[in-house]
Formats: C-alpha cells, sequence, structure tokens
C-alpha cells in the first residue's frame, strides 16, 4: 500500500511555536507527530499541574495545527500503539507509512538532543534537524562571547545582549543612564498593600488529568481539573502577557524581590510556562513590554522595565548558554560535596519554619514560586542545610510548570546551590533571618524568633547560615564579596562561635522536626 507522507516531522512537547518556519506551507506529504511519553512524565516526581498544563498545551497545539491545514497524528498516553519514548514510536510511524525523511527541531534538554543524535544515526533514511527559531541567541553564543575572557558574568552578557539587538538604548548608551537597576527593584510590600489579581484561566484538563491517574504515574502537588487556571494555547498567553504589561508591570520593579503570606503572584508575570513551552517568544514578550512603557511612560518608571527586561535577555539567555557550555559535566558538579537528603516535608509544606512553610505550600497548591522564594527561601535553605544537589534539582524538576532541565539546573544547582563553584554565581547565594524579614512578612507569627541565634526558638536560618560559612571558609573566605561576612564571624567571642555552631550542628540531626 502507497502512503502519501514522506516526511515525518517530530514535535516536542516544549516545542509549540505556531511562528516557526515550518508552518508556513501546508504540504500533505508531511506528517507532524506529537506524543505523550512515559519517559517524559517518570524521569522526576513531576506537579500534577505542570502534565496537564503541557499535556492540554501539545493537545491544543495539535488541533490548531489541524485546523490550519497541516497533517498532525496526535498520539496520547493512552494509545494501544504507544510505546512510551520517541524512538520506539518514530520508528514504528517510518515503517507503517514508509517515512523516506525524518526531521526534528533542536530539543533544549541535552538528554533528548543525545537520544535523537542517536537514533538519527541509526535510521537508513534521511534526517534533518532545525533551529527551534525561539531564542535570542543559539546554544554556543554564550560560549563564544566569554571565550578567552575570565569568567562567565552573567551582567557583560547582559550588556551585549542590551547592544547587539538594540534593546532599551539611546546609541551607545543604556536608556535612563544605567544598565541595572537592581538597587531600586528590593521594596516589602507595604502593610495595607494589595497588589493586582492575577489573571487566571478556567481550562478543563480532565481528560488529561485521567489519562495520568489511570496510567497511575507518580505526581505531586493539588489540581482541580475542571477549573485550571494556567494558558494552554497561544490565545491565553498572549492574553496573560497583554494583562501583565497593563496591570502588573508599573509595579513589577519595585516588588518583583517581595515575598508575602497572603499574595502567591504580586506582580510577576508568570508567563514562565508560556514561553519555555513557546507558545510565547522572548521577542514578543520584550516588545510588548517596551511597547507598554513607551506608550504610559508616565505610569511605568524604568527600573521596572529593566527589571524585567534583565530576566529575560539577561538571566534566560544567559542560563541556557551556561548549560549548553558546560553540560553534561554541569549536572554531577558537587562544590561543596554535599550529601544529606531532603526534608521529607519539602514534599508536604509540613515544617514549624513559615517562610518554608508558605514557599512550599504554595507551590504545591500552584505548581509556582517566583525567583527569591526559589533562591532565598527554599534554595537558602537547601544550601544551608548541605542537601545534595541531585536531591535538590529533582525536586525543583518536578515542583514548578515552567521546570525544563536547561533551565531549571542551572538556576538551582548553578545559582542556588553553587554546586557548580561559581560559574553561574561570583557567591553563594546564602542569608539569614534577616534578608527574609526585610523582603518579606513571613517572620511574623513564625514558631521561630528570627532574632535570636541560639536557643529552642533560635530561627534555623541563623545558625545555619554561620554554620555554613565556617565550615566551607577554605573555599569561601578568599571570595572579595564574603570578606564582611568573615570579618563579623571573626568579631564574635569563641564562646558565642561555639554556641552558634552547636546550635546549628542540633538542627543539621534534626532537620525532619524543625
Amino acid at each position: 500500500m502507497q502512503h502519501k507522507y514522506k516526511t515525518l516531522r517530530l514535535i516536542l512537547g516544549d516545542q509549540l511555536n505556531l511562528l516557526h518556519s515550518w508552518y508556513n506551507e501546508r504540504d500533505s506529504t508531511v506528517l507532524y507527530v506529537i506524543m505523550e511519553l512515559r519517559t517524559e512524565t517518570d524521569y522526576v516526581w513531576h506537579h500534577i499541574q505542570k502534565i496537564c498544563a503541557f499535556f492540554a498545551a501539545m493537545e491544543n497545539f495539535a488541533d490548531l495545527l489541524k485546523s490550519e491545514g497541516h497533517e498532525v497524528l496526535y498520539l496520547k498516553l493512552d494509545d494501544p500503539s504507544n510505546r512510551q519514548n520517541f524512538e520506539d514510536n518514530s520508528e514504528d510511524l517510518i515503517k507503517k507509512y514508509n517515512i523516506q525523511k525524518f526531521e526534528y527541531q533542536l530539543p533544549d534538554e541535552f538528554r533528548l538532543d543525545k537520544d535523537l543524535k542517536t537514533f538519527c544515526n541509526k535510521l537508513p533514511i534521511a534526517t534533518q534537524a532545525y533551529d527551534t527559531e525561539h531564542f535570542y541567541t543559539d546554544r554556543e553564543e554564550l560560549g563564544s562571547f566569554f571565550s578567552g575572557k575570565k569568567g562567565l558574568l552573567m551582567e557583560n552578557f547582559y550588556r551585549e545582549m542590551r547592544k547587539k539587538h538594540n534593546i532599551l538604548m539611546h546609541g551607545e548608551k543604556p536608556v535612563g543612564g544605567k544598565w541595572n537597576f537592581d538597587e531600586e527593584n528590593r521594596s516589602k510590600l507595604p502593610k495595607k498593600h494589595k497588589p493586582n489579581a492575577p489573571i487566571l484561566f478556567d481550562n478543563n484538563v480532565q481528560q488529561q488529568y485521567n489519562r495520568i491517574i489511570e496510567a497511575k504515574i507518580k505526581t505531586i502537588g493539588t489540581i482541580n481539573p475542571a477549573h485550571f487556571f494556567w494558558p494552554i494555547d497561544r490565545q491565553q498567553a498572549i492574553e496573560m502577557l497583554n494583562y501583565f504589561t497593563k496591570s502588573c508591570l508599573p509595579l513589577f520593579g519595585t516588588f518583583q524581590d517581595a515575598m508575602h503570606t497572603d499574595e502567591w503572584a504580586i506582580y510577576h508575570s508568570r508567563l514562565s510556562f508560556a514561553m519555555n513551552t513557546k507558545m510565547l517568544s522572548p521577542k514578543e514578550v520584550v516588545n510588548a513590554a517596551i511597547d507598554s512603557w513607551e506608550k504610559s511612560e508616565k505610569h511605568i518608571t524604568i527600573n521596572q522595565l529593566e527589571g524585567f527586561i534583565r530576566q529575560i535577555i539577561g538571566w534566560r539567555e544567559y542560563m541556557r548558554g551556561i548549560y549548553w557550555l558546560k553540560m553534561p559535566d554541569f549536572e554531577k558538579m558537587n562544590y561543596f560535596n554535599h550529601q544529606r537528603k531532603l526534608p521529607g516535608w519539602y514534599w508536604t509544606g509540613n515544617t514549624k519554619m513559615n517562610c518554608l512553610k508558605h514557599s512550599i505550600k504554595q507551590s504545591l497548591d500552584y505548581a509556582y514560586a517566583h525567583h527569591i522564594q526559589r533562591l532565598m527561601i527554599t534554595g537558602n535553605f537547601a544550601l544551608l542545610a548541605g542537601i545534595n544537589p541531585d536531591e535538590v534539582d529533582f525536586w525543583y524538576l518536578g515542583i514548578y510548570i515552567d521546570a525544563i532541565q536547561w533551565v531549571e539546573i542551572t538556576n538551582t544547582r548553578g545559582m542556588s546551590q553553587y554546586a557548580d563553584g561559581g560559574i553561574t554565581g561570583s557567591k553563594p547565594y546564602t542569608a539569614s533571618a534577616n534578608y527574609i524579614h526585610k523582603q518579606s512578612n513571613y517572620c511574623e507569627r513564625c514558631h521561630y524568633d528570627r532574632k535570636e541565634k541560639t536557643g529552642d526558638n533560635a530561627c534555623p536560618f541563623n545558625s545555619l547560615y554561620w554554620n555554613f560559612h565556617d565550615l566551607h571558609r577554605d573555599k569561601l573566605s578568599l571570595n572579595f564579596r564574603l570578606s564582611g561576612v568573615y570579618r563579623i564571624w571573626d568579631k564574635k567571642s569563641s564562646e558565642e562561635r561555639e554556641a552558634i555552631l552547636n546550635q546549628a550542628g542540633y538542627y543539621l540531626d534534626h532537620l525532619e522536626e524543625l
């Protein structure tokens, strides 16, 4: 039997880019394939909202391509012919339709990149890989930029990106006279300040949820599948972007580091899932933010805009560049040789520490926490407690809706845990209770006293902070950004230092009970 399909094009779950040049022409001999697979649901314990969101967005994308005249095969998790991995399914389809060419877009995960290259090398037919046409940079650009330079400082890369793409520039100079307005973006929410409510959608993902439950996939977190609030198609993603630029951007920068027990979104865009699945491109997002600023400069100050732009063309592109420069060695790095297990309450939120209880329970309820909650609460504690970065990676990669390895591991193992020894950050991101109190109301009504370093109710962050720096003095004391920390530590009496270290030792021996 002669089949009409000549080319098989594989679309991964994070490649839902309607603007890709693949879709410029309709060709009835090209079959697009999207697959729901156990290899992708099972490598960590994913949040139930994350898997539902991916499956729903993938299914919507398949329907959209069909409606635009493309030939599409959507392979569901429970399809009897689904062999639950890309290679076997693709091989079956190549044989079934007598396919003459296999094509795919370059994966953003090292694991899949390696697997697909190996698969293509074994195929007896022609193969071709395409760029995803999503990022500002290609995989090698960061490595090329820093070639021959000392260190991989993000700020230098960010400035180069601004110049290269003419973003917020007046000729050779940055708009506003400064490259970085971070110092203006560290305010705590005032007592009676009520941020604008986040935009929430009302999607029904019951079918996707049922497939996941029937397959007995191990998941974490909670969901209401009949009223799912994350964007699951391009139209909703654009609506979310427009809402952010209109209602959140005017105060985004000022409060981007703030945390509050009553607010889970504050002024954050929450666009990372839409961007990481490629329903939205970074250029669209950057242009929309700049356009909104230009139309209402009186209402949006430069620090609000620059802080947001830096997250996208600075951190996002930088972290991706680090990933492709340093993988696969990066995922094995453990600079401090931390070996402790992650406390069980990271999976439940059942801890007496209010900041961690709130940040974790929020993550389980919404599959989301903003960058300071991730870096300076859950990440900070894991670092101070000496948790094995493998355990930390496993947790972060599963719990957040936007977590895909290329962006998760560089932020977690690198920036948060300093397990890379300083590739992504110039010093470990550590803090005691004082910082948490400055940026949030978490310390109010907490079981522990933020002001105490020792004693029954002393905040664990305080003694663990000093213990961490004392323990790793040989690796950190020459870091000029930490000289002040060691000066303060050395000024303490030997009795006080001993008491603090004893307190930390007790907490480390009783992590599960904190």
